[in-house]
């Protein structure tokens, strides 16, 4: 084989390691920062401050799994940048760092 066959051959390789190690990643819904909650409430709101009164700026249904920062504040968690939700209407995954 050419050297260039070779690389090509390679690259095509690394591509398909780098997507599996990936796809692996996902499937074991590890959270990037160790928290990840579920939706115990109908619906939702997510606010865009620790506060019951703030501006509703998402929502999320029953049952919706989503990574959130460990710890509550003012009895709300924090999401997002500018995202808040309730802690009363969340429960932490099993095996989440909360």
């Amino acid at each position: 084989m050419s050297k260039k066959t070779l690389l090509i051959l390679g690259a095509l390789v690394l591509v398909v390691i780098v997507y599996a190690m990936n796809t692996g990643k996902q499937a074991s819904g590890a959270s990037a920062t160790g928290c990840k909650v579920t939706v115990t409430a109908d619906v939702l709101n997510a606010r865009e401050s620790a506060d019951g009164n703030a501006k509703i700026v998402g929502k999320y249904l029953r049952d919706a799994q989503f990574d959130a920062m460990p710890g509550v504040q003012n009895g709300f968690r924090k999401v997002a940048d500018d995202k808040w939700v309730a802690a009363a209407f969340t429960q932490p995954v099993a095996g989440s760092a909360c």
